[in-house]
């Protein structure tokens, strides 16, 4: 495993980390998880160098976050990173325009959820404490401000982060001038490249950590689906691969196939694309299995793409705009 700064917190994290979102299960989670496999799973990351692991209270009301107070109490000779993140108070993904801080993100409603996942976690401190949504016209309003400070202040929380909505990775870009922002959490991968644009410029000019989620884009990276593929009564990507996206996504894997290599496969072209770029700290496949686990892992090797390979990838672009079932 190699590993990167992570930003102006001067953290060494694993560059491949570990999104825990799948494994979680719970009411508009992933079908298919247990208990015993994910822990398994999340033991084997540990054993093969990854320190980041990225949670949140929604991941199952917070059982994702047992899970990872299980592994930290597992493991306590390792210094593992915590990032986890509160949920919007009126339970919308995405907020949108019309979102307001006070029916989100009150301050009694942080404070709440911070120690609701300090008790989840088992821990004295949270290393990355993130907001599960966000709106940039919240940048400068105290009242997001002065409780995540006084939770700093009393060592609560390590550094704070935003978790910014799907396909809008403009919504974030005057919060970060307020310097409280840590880390921001984006999707990135071959088809969602539009970060690069100008969150990552800012997020390097200011000493803010990249956390990119969902590079196999929801499952489509893994080469896996099908025009007719379904999943079970419950699962979120019902809701996510609706006709319209679906046909999409798989037509856009097919379209990708041509530039996977010999010898390599589809999630570890998708992971190689988004470590290419140095702007990015760790980051966060979802992994269900220790297959999935050490094929992840095994990608962060220090061999780099290809550049005649990398520009074919930046033709893959895919710009997107958030719609009713994006969330």
């Amino acid at each position: 495993m190699r590993y990167r700064e992570f930003g102006r917190l001067g953290w060494s994290v694993s560059e491949v980390g570990y999104g825990m979102w799948g494994i979680a299960g719970g009411t508009g989670g992933w079908t298919g998880n247990d208990d015993a496999t994910g822990s398994q799973a999340l033991q084997a990351a540990v054993d093969l160098g990854c320190t980041f692991f990225d949670t949140a209270w929604i991941y199952g009301r917070g059982h994702s976050e047992e899970l990872l107070r299980d592994l930290l109490r597992a493991n306590p000779d390792r210094r593992l990173h915590v990032a986890t993140k509160i949920p919007p108070k009126d339970r919308q993904w995405p907020s949108t325009r019309q979102s307001r801080l006070a029916d989100v993100f009150p301050p009694d409603h942080i404070d709440e959820y911070t120690r609701a996942s300090l008790d989840n976690l088992g821990a004295e401190s949270i290393d990355l404490l993130q907001f599960h949504v966000w709106e940039d016209s919240w940048a400068h309003d105290p009242a997001w401000q002065r409780p995540i400070q006084r939770l700093k202040d009393r060592g609560l929380v390590r550094g704070v982060g935003i978790s910014v909505n799907r396909w809008e990775p403009w919504n974030v870009l005057t919060t970060l001038e307020t310097g409280l922002v840590d880390a921001v959490q984006v999707i990135y991968n071959i088809f969602d490249q539009a970060p690069e644009d100008e969150l990552f410029g800012a997020c390097r000019e200011l000493g803010v950590a990249v956390i990119a989620r969902v590079p196999f884009d929801e499952g489509t990276l893994t080469g896996t689906l099908a025009r007719d593929s379904t999943w079970p009564e419950g699962d979120w990507r019902n809701s996510y691969f609706v006709p319209e996206n679906l046909e999409a996504s798989v037509e856009r894997a097919e379209r990708l196939r041509t530039d996977v290599p010999d010898g390599m496969t589809m999630p570890e072209l998708a992971l190689r694309f988004v470590l290419a770029s140095a702007d990015v700290a760790t980051v966060i496949p979802g992994m269900r299995s220790v297959r999935h686990v050490r094929e992840n892992t095994g990608v962060s090797d220090g061999v780099p793409l290809p550049p005649d390979l990398l520009a074919r990838l930046r033709k893959q672009r895919w710009d997107r705009t958030p719609t009713e079932w994006s969330q």
